[in-house]
């Protein structure tokens, strides 16, 4: 779900460290449940259960920014990782540069004085020594292209330096927006928890039974055949997270938010993903529905915030929202923005 929420495997299991943001959100609605009921007095518990899946609309559009937000944080992590890498590999170089320009100054020292192409070398202040300097002709070939080869080094490391500074921080603001929209789906799914925790226990079935779908979906039968053989593959990935947990933030094996098991489902199939719905709907060549394919991805809602698979005979595979499991849907359950072919 897009709230629902590197080439083809989709890096380590995030399902496990997301799990437990999403037991903090299932603790929080808790805590609210236990608080009086949610809905007033006047409610009718059609009117109710519409507040919700509006609540759970909300809460998919904040966690695919959060899914957003998270991917970029993980991939500046990436490149301060890398900067970091290549510093001090730039700095061992210029280390051993410099000693061994110095054990040639040591030598020539010995030998009665240093050139003034090594005090050139040598110097604290290379830039500054070259400006002053009015003799570069006692510079031999040799020497001036070390002297150039270091100093570029530095200038090198220097910018080196100042870009993984930048990154970051980068990274900095990167992870405070990440907790912002973390809180936000927090605070939209408890509020959807109490609310739900308001209606009775039939009224809770019936909107368990409704939500999504208007019907309670099965599994389908056979309907077309896959756009491709990556396709197929992608969809019997998806089929077998069928009855798994919705976990927001989670691109499986474990749990799921809508985005993260059509991620997960095409890595199985060696195809890499974007992380966000609103991302993967770009991810291939768009059709119009009624030429939709098993395997292509159906974006729901205008901003694209929820995703599901497309598996033939009308229905699609997908992670619906917090306590519905992976299951099957019509494919008109929601309005369709796009349908793209991986």
């Amino acid at each position: 779900m897009g709230f629902h929420r590197r080439p083809a495997q989709p890096g380590p299991d995030r399902g496990t460290r997301v799990t437990v943001l999403s037991a903090a959100a299932a603790t929080a609605a808790a805590a609210l449940a236990a608080a009086p009921a949610g809905a007033a007095p006047q409610d009718k518990p059609s009117d109710t259960r519409a507040t919700v899946d509006r609540l759970y609309a909300q809460a998919e559009r904040a966690t695919e920014a959060y899914n957003k937000a998270d991917e970029r944080a993980d991939k500046l992590r990436a490149q301060v990782e890398r900067a970091r890498d290549s510093i001090a590999r730039g700095q061992e170089r210029i280390n051993q540069m410099r000693g061994a320009l110095g054990a040639l100054a040591g030598a020539q020292y010995r030998e009665g004085g240093i050139d003034p192409a090594l005090q050139l070398m040598l110097s604290s202040d290379p830039d500054g020594y070259l400006d002053k300097a009015t003799a570069l002709d006692r510079v031999s070939a040799r020497h001036a292209g070390q002297l150039l080869d270091l100093q570029q080094a530095q200038r090198g490391l220097a910018q080196k330096r100042t870009e993984a500074g930048r990154k970051l921080a980068e990274l900095e603001k990167s992870r405070t927006l990440v907790a912002r929209h973390k809180r936000t789906v927090e605070h939209k799914l408890a509020k959807a928890r109490k609310l739900l925790n308001s209606l009775s226990g039939d009224e809770r079935a019936a909107h368990d039974r409704s939500s999504r779908s208007g019907s309670r979906p099965v599994a389908p039968e056979a309907g077309g055949a896959p756009s491709s053989s990556r396709a197929a593959a992608a969809i019997a990935a998806a089929r077998s997270a069928v009855g798994r947990p919705y976990v927001w933030g989670a691109n499986g094996p474990s749990g799921f938010d809508c985005s993260g098991l059509m991620q997960w489902s095409y890595a199985q199939a060696g195809v890499g993903l974007p992380r966000t719905s609103q991302a993967q709907r770009y991810a291939g060549r768009q059709v119009p529905l009624a030429q939709a394919q098993p395997g292509d991805l159906v974006a729901y809602r205008d901003d694209a915030s929820h995703i599901g698979m497309y598996v033939g005979n009308g229905q699609v595979v997908h992670a619906p929202y917090p306590g519905a499991p992976v299951r099957y849907d019509p494919v008109g359950m929601m309005p369709v923005s796009s349908v793209t072919r991986v």
